[in-house]
């Protein structure tokens, strides 16, 4: 089911970058774009979650997300700035995942790594939670994501790449991980399920739109309660599609989707007006198809089976000291 709402989300983000969405005068990229994103980040919230309420091992959880994270993003970083000649300021802001923060260093080819470096800001800051508090840390993420979107709406944000105002859509995504294993007791998941699921998917699509400023601040929450629903009771039509085969590929190769996507839309590739741009672009999703199916298991998959080695070999040694 989650697979199926990752493929959604990339495919949404994706289509929002590379081709034109509707007239012109409906604005619908930046939106598309935009509720894209926000199911991305409620489900990495929701994995990050439940990931720590199943094992805390602080190490072992760094130890995998970066593994899974940082290959392939330093790897395509490195080859554009070597080939665009970045200073070493936007260097070390891009590869410190700090590039999304005032004054910014984001580069054009790799704008979209923003929300890396808010996915990065997010582990690390999850993990010294959780590292001081234990699993009762975890109980914060609620406060923190009422802070943040008290902040958005005190401050007139309706939308921000910077992490105190957009770091609510994955700690609703948390919020939603903490309902379904049960740390607000069993009535809460019974919620959602008995909350209707059309009329949320409605107004989660208008949760992005600048003429609804007020919708927009609760646009995470939309976000997770339209997850929600589909992860404790099937939805007629939507649910076989979101666990088909095709929308479980598309969520595997997902992550290098993201990443290799955007770099396809400059040079000659990117070149031209109108039609003669968008005649390419079949160009642009066959690459990026291509390149990401490879880095996905012939790239990526070594530095993630080698996290997975080291985890499990923390989790053998653990277990070895607690029978001793």
């Amino acid at each position: 089911m989650l697979d199926g709402w990752r493929a959604i989300s990339i495919l949404a983000v994706m289509a929002a970058h590379m081709l034109p969405l509707g007239p012109a005068r409906w604005a619908m990229n930046g939106p598309i774009a935009a509720n894209g994103m926000a199911i991305f980040f409620t489900l990495s919230g929701f994995l990050i979650v439940s990931i720590l309420l199943r094992d805390d091992d602080i190490l072992s959880f760094l130890v995998r997300r970066f593994a899974r994270i940082l290959p392939l993003a330093w790897a395509v970083l490195a080859i554009s700035f070597l080939v665009k000649g970045q200073p070493a300021s936007v260097w070390i802001a891009n590869f410190l995942f700090y590039a999304n923060l005032p004054p910014f260093w984001l580069d054009s080819w790799s704008s979209h790594y923003w929300s890396l470096c808010l996915e990065m800001q997010f582990y690390v800051a999850i993990a010294l939670v959780v590292a001081t508090f234990g699993r009762r840390g975890l109980m914060l993420v609620p406060v923190a994501a009422l802070i943040v979107t008290g902040a958005r709406i005190i401050t007139g944000t309706d939308i921000s790449i910077v992490t105190w105002f957009r770091v609510d859509e994955i700690l609703a995504g948390g919020i939603l991980a903490l309902i379904l294993h049960g740390s607000f007791g069993p009535r809460a998941a019974g919620w959602l399920g008995r909350v209707p699921f059309w009329p949320v998917v409605i107004l989660f699509l208008l949760a992005t739109r600048p003429e609804l400023p007020w919708l927009n601040y609760i646009r995470p929450y939309l976000a997770a309660t339209m997850v929600g629903i589909t992860v404790v009771r099937p939805i007629w039509g939507l649910s076989p599609a979101l666990e088909s085969r095709p929308a479980n590929y598309i969520a595997q190769i997902s992550y290098a989707l993201y990443i290799v996507h955007h770099f396809t839309l400059f040079g000659w590739l990117g070149a031209g007006h109108g039609w003669e741009k968008y005649a390419k672009r079949p160009i642009c999703f066959a690459i990026t198809f291509a390149l990401a199916h490879w880095s996905t298991f012939h790239f990526e998959n070594r530095f993630i089976d080698w996290s997975h080695r080291v985890a499990k070999a923390r989790r053998a040694r653990s277990i070895g000291h607690a029978a001793t």
